[in-house]
């Protein structure tokens, strides 16, 4: 497995909205997979595609929440789907699977943040099992769809958040250490940048390529279960209760959170390339070590393809699922 860990100068910048990103882009004909698409960035993530002519499939927990989310974003196709259930998962991708032939992008964009301790019915730790387990699940389930596309891409919604930890081999899902909601996120998120790298190692033969994003940081739901405390001490919320702005120091609007999944889905600049971890409508810079304290760019945990290769063979174990 090998990276390419280095801006390209795509002409974006952090400011950049989904909608500027996908401007002149014409996705007439290509079916996409968004999860989480109808709260948050997904939104605006699914927004920019329809506008772009893509048939848009979103799979949504809350179906009642999703009706109400795309009231103004008509013809996205929701279907009922749980990233906690790998049956839920399963019967899904069987729907898409026999009423999509070729599926050219898949967002896994869905995601929870530093909730208490829950577990799925496996057992498996509730960041740990929606993040990274759910999704590569899903991604599995769904391959034959992806192949059949000829140079289709998958985005794994990663985060600045990676730099609170890398993956725990002995004790992913909590069973001995003692739970700590920021080390579990963190772990999930570094989990899903090393999917993208371990993805794209297998996938690029077969005309599949893996994208991880970092978005920004963007108050939507997502904070739900931060409390007030830390809310005041990330400084996301000015005094009115309104988001603060400034997307230099990786505070985003939704639409400009959206962009770079946008960007890593369909920009031509990205052809022939994968298995990166991108920032700011870019390929991320190498940080030099895990502790590194820069505002941009990956840390080498979230890259290195030996934890990639165990993760992947460890997910395999967790879900009993593999790409065939």
């Amino acid at each position: 497995m090998t990276t390419l860990q280095t801006p390209i100068g795509s002409g974006f910048g952090p400011a950049s909205t989904a909608a500027e990103v996908i401007a002149g882009v014409d996705l007439t004909g290509k079916h996409i997979v968004v999860t989480g698409g109808y709260s948050g960035i997904g939104v605006e993530t699914v927004r920019a595609f329809r506008s772009a002519g893509a048939t848009v499939l979103v799979p949504a927990r809350d179906m009642g929440k999703a009706k109400e989310a795309f009231h103004d974003i008509p013809g996205v196709l929701l279907d009922e789907m749980d990233l906690l259930d790998p049956a839920s998962i399963d019967r899904y991708a069987e729907r898409v699977l026999a009423t999509t032939d070729a599926l050219h992008v898949l967002v896994n964009n869905a995601g929870v943040m530093a909730p208490p301790l829950s577990r799925d019915a496996r057992g498996y730790e509730s960041q740990f099992s929606a993040n990274h387990l759910g999704h590569f699940q899903l991604t599995c389930r769904l391959w034959p769809a992806l192949r059949r596309a000829r140079g289709a891409r998958v985005i794994a919604l990663s985060s600045y958040g990676h730099r609170r930890a890398g993956i725990d081999f002995h004790d992913p899902n909590f069973e001995v250490r003692e739970y700590d909601p920021w080390i579990a996120y963190g772990q999930s998120k570094t989990a899903n940048a090393l999917f993208a790298v371990a993805l794209d190692s297998i996938g690029q033969s077969q005309g599949v390529r893996a994208f991880s994003v970092h978005p920004g940081g963007i108050v939507t739901d997502l904070i739900r279960h931060m409390s007030q405390a830390q809310i005041d001490a990330s400084d996301i919320i000015d005094q009115a209760g309104k988001p603060i702005i400034d997307p230099k120091n990786n505070k985003k609007t939704p639409q400009q959170g959206a962009a770079t999944t946008i960007w890593c889905a369909t920009s031509a600049q990205l052809d022939g390339m994968g298995g990166v971890y991108c920032a700011d409508c870019e390929v991320a810079p190498a940080l030099p070590s895990d502790d590194s304290m820069e505002l941009v760019g990956v840390r080498p945990r979230a890259t290195d393809p030996v934890s990639a290769g165990r993760l992947w063979q460890l997910s395999e174990q967790l879900t009993g699922t593999c790409i065939d």
